[in-house]
């Protein structure tokens, strides 16, 4: 059996790992080609060049590279002609990966198709479902309410959980050891999470220093948890913050460390984004807030279908993650609310109850999210 897997991303070659991984476990001898990251690799693939070429985002840094991209998609779709492959799996990365499967299925009309993670047409731009649904048979989603919407548009979808939901959480003991080591105590702790990107940090990271030298609550200390592209970035914007900030490089900071700070904090100020599920699987309760440039921001606004932005609050079908967007993100609107949480009001049981439910709903407990988007391939077939 021949499976050809394509991942543009770093977030996609982890969902392709694990995919590969469940395929190797229920039919070995697979013999895999595509494109693909380390995690990919390591269940064997040979990629057919760099994924890092693909990992571009945003027209200023797409453009110089537009012709580059062009001669990789070309040259995709021209393997995978070569390759006759049983299925063609294309995960994330759509802007590059519908483009290889219109190619590969002009010269083979036949091709079977699965694309992983569903485009958030519930959320914008609804008319992608349609337009994937020309090169795509089966659609494999993160989350449980997905199928609908891809099913409506002509495709297969399987919903196959989350990610989140399998990947280790901290123990009360690894978190009380990260306050110990950090000299914390009992001191009430807020995790600042201004964001991965360096346009996000330059517009809500003085608006997070604001809010946290806004807050009633004496004593408080502050971790930062941040991606090792943005580490200086971050270390200058925290430098006037209150509660000794203490920033987490992802290149010096293991992934357990990580883990043992989400897990010990009290609250957490999040960017909007898939952080808010990294918060639930801990239990962190939070404040949603979040800023774009006017532009973008009125385009989008005017864009939306839905009334909330979190993954928590969707999946639980609440409002329990108080959310600050747009005009909104304001100091003296968001402090209160995260002075609420860290105090022990209802708010955070309330948090809590919708955090345990979307983990449930996404997943957990049950068989890895791999494993069942490789069962669903194989049923493609």
């Amino acid at each position: 059996m021949k499976v050809f897997v394509i991942a543009g991303e770093p977030s996609g070659d982890a969902l392709g790992g694990a995919l590969m991984e469940g395929l190797n476990a229920l039919q070995p001898g697979i013999r895999y080609a595509g494109v693909g990251g380390p995690l990919m690799q390591a269940q064997g693939l040979s990629s057919l060049f760099p994924m890092d070429e693909l990992s571009v985002m945003g027209l200023a840094e797409i453009l110089p590279k537009y012709r580059a991209l062009k001669r990789r998609i070309r040259e995709t779709a021209a393997e995978i002609a070569r390759v006759g492959p049983d299925v063609v799996v294309t995960i994330d990365s759509p802007d590059f990966c519908l483009r290889v499967l219109a190619l590969a299925r002009a010269e083979a009309p036949g091709l079977k198709t699965v694309h992983y993670v569903a485009p958030s047409v519930w959320a914008w731009r609804p008319g992608r479902a349609d337009k994937m649904a020309r090169v795509v048979d089966h659609v494999l989603a993160l989350l449980p309410f997905e199928p609908p919407y891809m099913q409506r548009a002509g495709m297969g979808c399987t919903f196959v959980g989350h990610p989140v939901v399998a990947q280790p959480v901290a123990s009360e003991a690894e978190a009380a050891a990260f306050r110990a080591a950090h000299g914390i105590g009992d001191a009430p702790l807020v995790l600042a999470l201004p964001g991965s990107r360096r346009g996000e940090i330059e517009r809500i990271g003085p608006v997070f220093g604001q809010t946290l030298a806004q807050l009633s609550v004496p004593g408080v200390r502050v971790v930062v948890p941040t991606v090792a592209a943005r580490a200086e970035q971050v270390r200058a914007l925290v430098t006037d913050w209150p509660g000794a900030p203490l920033v987490l490089d992802a290149a010096e900071t293991p992934a357990a460390i990580k883990r043992a700070a989400f897990r010990a904090a009290d609250a957490a100020l999040a960017a909007s984004g898939t952080v808010s599920l990294e918060l639930a699987a801990a239990g962190t309760p939070m404040v949603i807030a979040y800023r774009m440039n006017p532009l973008s921001q009125a385009i989008i606004s005017r864009m939306l279908r839905i009334q909330t932005v979190t993954l928590v609050n969707l999946v639980s079908e609440s409002r329990a993650v108080p959310e600050f967007l747009g005009p909104d993100c304001r100091a003296d609107r968001i402090a209160p609310v995260l002075a609420g949480l860290l105090t022990g009001s209802g708010a955070r049981a309330e948090q809590i109850a919708a955090m345990d439910l979307t983990m449930d709903r996404l997943g957990r407990g049950g068989e890895a999210p791999g494993l069942r988007a490789a069962r669903a391939v194989l049923s493609v077939l």
